[in-house]
């Protein structure tokens, strides 16, 4: 082949190159236009919807996230979930349209009816139940209204209000304080409870994203309940991290054990099918104790619950390790049940029986003490031993413990009441404080000098 050819072979391809990058980008242009890229399979009213938000610079985003999503897919446009029936409190009437301003779990349910009844059975469900609790107590009148609002409101959920003015441009609008809110637990307009973008931030709705620990961490994180950082830290968090490009987040069909076997989420042991067991919305259909409160209890049905929950673990571990580490977990639940959260419960009794501490809550140093001692404290440490955080476990959790209850809760009991604390000495967990043999005290200073070879007094 002589060198002229090769030159003219070139130039052809690179002429038939440089003209398929121009025509696949014009169509590519043509297809970016929200009108185009929609007109497969949007209906006239969501084509509507895109072209207007489009061209007043509202909320341009949404049509795009919708664009990739599988409502888009299945022709589940605006109107399908965003479409109020006459006598519905969020109808808000908009450019000809009667708009539901509060899409629900109600509105899911029209396609995903398992999912809904699976969640509205859900602890997740209830989370803006909190509302009486001591929690809120601090968030609405300790802090103050605004910080509930945008703090706790937004994990637990608020009761959505609606505004009735007279106006056509405002009238069915959410009220500021209760709204914007995506907590898990919202109370809407409709009555339901809960939101499912909460876990499926709209509008590209998507698996993947309920499926990644960072979105559970949204809420379950912080020295009270800090979930994403214990996985982070186990070993489970660790593969994860490591082997991220191997879970197949965005499967449509997701089983720990065929689909996946890199690491768990949070979803692949609360929610996760398996290769035996069906996935589920009920957060808490796997989980054998409550570690929220001041005692950790069994849940009912427990057996049940801690059976489903071993078979998640078996996809990965086998039985001994699985039966000895719930063991273990069981252990340290029943040592802060028995050794601070009884004995601690049973002072503040009598402190408030004696009047040494008012019926009103956190007007009392000693109550901010007890309330971090089991609320913050106890929690880590039984949050550390469910999911295999040792360093929750121990120096975030049952070291905090028992630093903050003999140095600090049982001092200021007796402080107020003396003698409160004399029972203390009698409980065998508690004996130590007594004093320790001489034997003992020159036992542990010889191996510190042995191992570090440092003398301490």
């Amino acid at each position: 082949m002589s060198l002229q050819f090769k030159k003219i072979i070139v130039a052809i391809f690179a002429v038939a190159f440089t003209a398929a990058v121009i025509i696949v980008g014009l169509i590519e242009k043509e297809r970016a236009k929200p009108e185009k890229a929609a007109a497969a399979y949007a209906d006239e009213a969501t084509k509507a919807c895109i072209t207007c938000h489009d061209e007043k610079h509202v909320a341009v985003d949404w049509s795009r996230q919708w664009e990739q999503s599988r409502h888009a897919q299945k022709g589940i446009g605006c109107m399908a979930c965003h479409e109020a029936k006459d006598g519905d409190k969020d109808l808000w009437l908009h450019e000809g349209y009667k708009i539901a301003t509060v899409p629900s779990p109600l509105d899911c349910k029209s396609c995903h009816e398992q999912q809904f009844k699976e969640f509205t059975e859900s602890h997740h469900a209830k989370a803006a139940q909190f509302i009486g609790s001591l929690d809120n107590i601090l968030g609405e009148i300790a802090e103050g209204t605004p910080a509930a609002n945008l703090g706790c409101k937004q994990c637990h959920g608020s009761t959505v209000q609606i505004q009735r003015t007279g106006d056509p441009k405002t009238d069915g609008l959410p009220l500021p304080g209760s709204w914007p809110n995506t907590g898990i637990g919202r109370v809407n307009p409709d009555g339901s409870l809960g939101t499912c973008t909460a876990c499926h931030t709209r509008h590209m709705f998507s698996k993947q994203q309920a499926r990644e620990p960072r979105t559970c961490g949204r809420c379950h994180m912080g020295p009270d309940h800090p979930q994403i950082e214990i996985y982070e830290e186990s070993k489970h968090g660790i593969m994860f991290a490591a082997w991220r490009e191997k879970m197949k987040l965005d499967a449509d069909e997701w089983i720990v054990g065929k689909t996946y076997t890199a690491a768990p989420t949070c979803v692949t042991c609360h929610m996760g099918a398996t290769t035996t067991m069906k996935g589920t919305h009920d957060v808490g259909a796997r989980i054998s104790w409550t570690l929220r409160p001041l005692f950790s209890k069994r849940l009912e049905n427990w057996e049940k619950k801690r059976d489903s929950m071993k078979k998640v673990c078996l996809e990965c571990h086998g039985k001994n390790w699985v039966d000895n580490y719930f063991v273990m977990f069981d252990d340290a639940v029943e040592l802060w049940n028995n050794k601070f959260a009884k004995p601690a419960n049973d002072i503040m009794d009598k402190l408030k029986a004696a009047g040494k501490v008012t019926p009103t809550p956190f007007d009392d140093p000693i109550e901010w003490t007890f309330y971090e001692l089991w609320h913050h404290e106890g929690r880590r440490a039984r949050h550390g031993a469910s999911m295999m955080g040792p360093d929750f476990t121990q120096w975030h959790g049952f070291y905090e413990v028992a630093k903050h209850f003999y140095t600090k809760f049982l001092p200021e009991a007796e402080h107020l009441l003396p003698g409160v604390t004399a029972g203390m000495n009698q409980i065998p967990e508690h004996a130590w404080r007594q004093g320790l043999t001489k034997e003992q005290i020159q036992q542990m200073l010889d191996f510190y000098q042995s191992r570090y070879q440092q003398r301490v007094q």
